[in-house]
């Protein structure tokens, strides 16, 4: 029986070396390779999805959204006129301008909001909330009466920063 030493010749230490480390690898078919240039389908060969092709809206329905667009801004802020603004652009010249004037009224009555909100510690921020509330409502009120006629309404006094 021979007992070997752990050193060989070419390390006469006799420290016994450890394990190569394992190599990481991709597993195989978990990265595809980039397509080559020129491979697939050519540019406009799919149908655009059925989202883009929205119809036109009708006359009716453009005012009775421009309408919706104006008095909904009353109960829900700047939040009605931005999502109509957001589902119609594009399918109507007419509730897209309104939605946008009505966005404008909404961002500038929140601003209101903020300096009367502020201002009520001088007690003149209650009169600023209270004027605001008003014209909010009555400006509302001609601007849906304007737009179920089908006529372009401009608020007085708006800061126009969506255009």
């Amino acid at each position: 029986m021979t007992t070997e030493m752990p050193g060989t010749p070419e390390d006469p230490s006799g420290a016994v070396p450890p394990p190569p480390a394992p190599q990481y690898q991709a597993p195989q078919g978990a990265y595809p390779p980039p397509p080559a240039p020129g491979y697939g389908a050519p540019q406009g060969a799919y149908p655009p999805p059925a989202y883009a092709m929205q119809p036109p809206l009708s006359d009716s329905d453009q005012r009775m959204w421009s309408v919706f667009a104006h008095i909904g801004g009353v109960f829900v802020s700047f939040l009605v006129p931005l999502v109509i603004l957001l589902v119609f652009k594009g399918r109507g010249a007419f509730v897209e301008d309104q939605a946008k004037e009505a966005l404008n009224w909404q961002i500038t009555l929140a601003i209101a909001y903020v300096v009367g909100g502020i201002l009520t510690i001088v007690l003149i921020g209650v009169v600023i909330l209270l004027a605001a509330l008003v014209c909010a409502v009555v400006f509302a009120i001609m601007a849906a009466i304007a737009s179920n006629r089908g006529e372009l309404y401009r608020y007085p006094f708006t800061l126009r920063l969506v255009k």
